[in-house]
């Protein structure tokens, strides 16, 4: 017998977790802001809310009385997760875990004050005067980041005086939810970014997938790649720190850990308790489970065996070129995949903004295979996809 799942927040990464839940016979109510996003076009049923209303979300709680409650985006009431925890629903990862991962401030504090992990210096602003002595103590270059946000919104980096000001208010506009504060961090000189896709399951030990490479621009992942090769001292390193957080914030699911590699060794940076947008590489075939069957098998309490590299992988995005309302019309998907090892995703989402992610294409070969090739190979197929 199937059991009743709500997911909170239907984008990309939620299309994939249901199609793999269906996969393994769950019925999805599928909910978000609006109708027709990605997740609702293959759910079983669908809820139009505000997830930042907590009545609303109480409501759709009792109403499917689901098993489990997924969240897959930030900007959510997350506060009321601890009161569906008390009356005998499964949050995933946990009440704990979504509530400290959806504020910067709380998953900072956590990992830096409470756990000893290396993290870059940082401060928090609620004022513009709180933000300009903020970044006097930090120092520039510096980033500054909302609390709250998704995939980089309202992130840039102080390099002068005159980027101060612009910055703060960057930050607030890319805010998500009602928190407005601001964390200023040191600029690290790292030489490589990655993810850490890590695995916690209830009934079996934390495992790790491959890491995984990505480049940002306007703090937004751009593409990113599988196996990232860093050094095996590193490695380690962040695996110690990606278990250490995740058995303080407790649950079953997959995280996407980020983390900084510099010469003088590893900084955690930040974590998603759900699939991560940079983990899409694993849409290729890099992994014997991609991200969403992870966490559609973990967040089931179904037995994941190992989990194997089975070849190289790259995920280059597809952006809108302009805002609209009219249904996205996509031109040169043939043109992109006409080579060999090629793929793509479109999303389904049905509209557009300058910037949007719209899909991702795909491009892969064996494990040893030349990454800058295809690093190159995946970002010319995505170039030559237009959304109209």
């Amino acid at each position: 017998m199937s059991d009743k799942i709500v997911l909170l927040g239907s984008g990309e990464l939620g299309k994939e977790l249901v199609i793999a839940l269906k996969r393994l016979g769950q019925f999805v109510i599928a909910c978000d802001s609006y109708a027709g996003a990605p997740a609702m076009q293959v759910a079983d049923e669908f809820e139009v809310i505000d997830m930042l209303d907590g009545d609303a979300l109480d409501k759709v709680v009792a109403k499917h009385q689901p098993k489990l409650i997924v969240p897959e985006i930030e900007s959510i009431r997350t506060e009321r997760f601890y009161s569906y925890e008390k009356q005998g629903y499964t949050v995933v990862p946990s009440a704990k875990a979504a509530n400290f991962t959806m504020n910067r401030k709380l998953i900072r504090d956590l990992a830096a004050k409470d756990l000893g992990v290396r993290t870059a210096p940082y401060q928090y602003a609620t004022s513009l005067e709180e933000f300009k002595s903020a970044v006097a103590k930090i120092g520039m270059p510096c980033v500054a980041k909302p609390l709250m946000s998704s995939s980089g919104k309202g992130q840039s980096v102080i390099k002068t005086e005159a980027d101060i000001e612009k910055s703060w208010q960057y930050a607030l506009d890319g805010s998500r939810g009602d928190l407005m504060e601001v964390i200023v961090e040191g600029f690290i000189d790292f030489h490589t970014e990655i993810t850490l896709l890590t695995v916690t399951q209830n009934n079996g030990p934390t495992l790790f997938c491959a890491p995984i490479g990505h480049r940002q621009d306007r703090g937004d992942y751009m593409e990113s790649w599988q196996p990232c090769a860093i050094r095996s001292k590193d490695l380690k390193e962040a695996q110690d720190m990606c278990a250490k957080v995740t058995e303080a914030l407790t649950g079953a699911g997959i995280w996407g850990v980020e983390f900084f590699i510099a010469n003088d060794g590893v900084y955690f940076s930040e974590l998603s308790p759900r699939p991560h947008d940079t983990g899409m590489v694993t849409l290729a075939g890099t992994q014997n489970l991609s991200e969403f069957e992870l966490h559609a098998r973990t967040i089931l309490g179904l037995p994941i065996p190992e989990i194997t590299q089975e070849r190289a992988g790259v995920s280059a995005v597809i952006l809108a070129e302009a805002e609209s309302s009219e249904t996205p019309v996509f031109t040169g998907i043939s043109e992109a995949i006409k080579d060999p090892k090629t793929d793509i995703r479109i999303f389904g989402k049905p509209t557009t903004r300058l910037y949007r992610r719209m899909g991702v294409t795909l491009a892969y070969d064996e494990i040893n295979t030349d990454m800058d090739a295809l690093r190159k190979k995946a970002t010319d197929c995505a170039s030559k996809v237009s959304v109209k």
